[in-house]
């Protein structure tokens, strides 16, 4: 069975996200980075070059395949920021309709930035996605 692309590694979150080249991703991304550690009590991890993860869950597909994953976390990309694990809990619906502007597809939340966005909202999101991944989409 073929590996993971994507695990942790050993890259300082802080100083990859402080070499982010643009101001508004760099600013956003270390504000995340907050957000995410308050609400979830993990450390951040680089997963894969360019996302960084809060926590982690085991998952095992029918077909057999397996592996870790982190549980939330947020790549700041050149286009938005791609954040992850916000979607999936059960209460994360009625947030969405409250967050502002926004975009999802394949699991992942889109905004171009926080400012577009309530950020008391996000950090609900976060604090009930956190522990409905963990709790519910691992083994």
């Amino acid at each position: 069975m073929a590996e993971n692309k994507t695990g942790p590694t050993d890259v300082d979150v802080l100083d990859w996200l402080r070499a982010v080249e643009h101001p508004v991703r760099r600013a956003d991304g270390l504000a995340l980075h907050d957000m995410m550690s308050l609400a979830t009590g993990m450390p951040a991890v680089m997963w894969g070059p360019t996302m960084v993860g809060f926590g982690r869950y085991h998952y095992r597909y029918d077909s057999g395949r397996e592996g870790d994953a982190l549980a939330v976390g947020f790549s700041p990309r050149k286009a938005s920021l791609a954040l992850y694990g916000l979607t999936y809990a059960p209460e994360s619906k009625a947030l969405l309709g409250r967050l502002g502007k926004h975009k999802t597809g394949a699991g992942c939340l889109y905004i171009n930035k926080l400012s577009d966005v309530d950020v008391t909202v996000l950090q609900a999101m976060i604090a009930v996605s956190y522990p409905y991944v963990v709790g519910n989409l691992g083994l």
